[in-house]
């Protein structure tokens, strides 16, 4: 293998986090702010670049910024080398309630197509690139945009959505019609592509939006029951001058309202 082989346990429910045992000299990268703990002897670095380790020279390392800055991500990534003489943990938190799916991409063909803030950490050696929909409808309307992220390699990458998740294996030519928003990752031969919503009621008054991914096997997709952005507008949705009111739904919340002037 060309990347480094790293060990790990995940520990929690809801609110996971994951453990990864280095042994002398691994690594594994992470994204900017995920540390949650490590160990004396692990040495920390934050670096210019997608941390893939393939780029040499200043224009490799600008080029490989570039890509995480399309993505929205952080310009850069932090590295954690055992540089002990015994295997010594660092952990990696998930940023809000979900679960941390690992994936080994030497199983799952060398390369995984993620929304953009999937990526939690990986082996070193793991390139975290960008996806551009070949297809304007999956680009403009897709819920994730254009661009998506992809992790290539054969080493471990740890993916992190939100509720639960659920891996659904596609035989050749069967079809799956996802919520946009609740598409987590799926394999590079799986083709995606966006459907809109048929009948002008459905469309208008569904509250499901107005288009659909569509994903036609063969291949592995990922799909998540809580997107971000949808627990994200509950709340505000429920909070004090976001939408929501005091004791909402109490005789002392009708009275806050009109106070508020709702």
């Amino acid at each position: 293998m060309n990347n480094h082989e790293i060990d790990y346990k995940i520990y929690g429910d809801d609110m996971q986090f994951v453990e990864v045992e280095l042994d002398p000299n691994e690594t594994v990268i992470a994204e900017a702010g995920s540390l949650m703990m490590m160990e004396d002897g692990i040495h920390m670095e934050t670096i210019f670049g997608d941390g893939s380790g393939g780029s040499s020279g200043i224009m490799g390392k600008l080029f490989g910024a570039g890509k995480r800055l399309i993505t929205g991500e952080s310009l850069f990534m932090t590295t954690f080398t055992n540089q002990d003489h015994g295997k010594k943990h660092v952990s990696f938190a998930s940023p809000y309630p979900g679960k941390i799916v690992p994936m080994d991409l030497s199983e799952l063909g060398g390369k995984i197509i993620c929304q953009k803030d999937a990526f939690l950490a990986a082996a070193k050696g793991v390139t975290v690139g960008v996806e551009f929909q070949r297809k304007i409808g999956a680009g403009f309307f897709g819920g994730e945009g254009f661009i998506m992220q992809k992790l290539e390699g054969d080493g471990m990458a740890f993916v992190h959505a939100g509720g639960t998740i659920y891996k659904k294996e596609l035989t050749p030519g069967e079809l799956l019609r996802v919520d946009t928003g609740c598409l987590v990752a799926m394999t590079s031969s799986v083709d995606y592509n966006i459907e809109m919503v048929k009948g002008v009621k459905t469309a208008l008054f569904g509250g499901e939006g107005l288009f659909f991914a569509t994903l036609r096997g063969p291949g592995t997709v990922w799909v998540q029951s809580l997107p971000f952005s949808r627990l994200a507008s509950r709340v505000f949705a429920a909070a004090p001058g976001g939408g929501g009111s005091k004791d909402e739904g109490s005789m002392l919340g009708g009275i806050f309202r009109m106070l508020d002037g709702d």
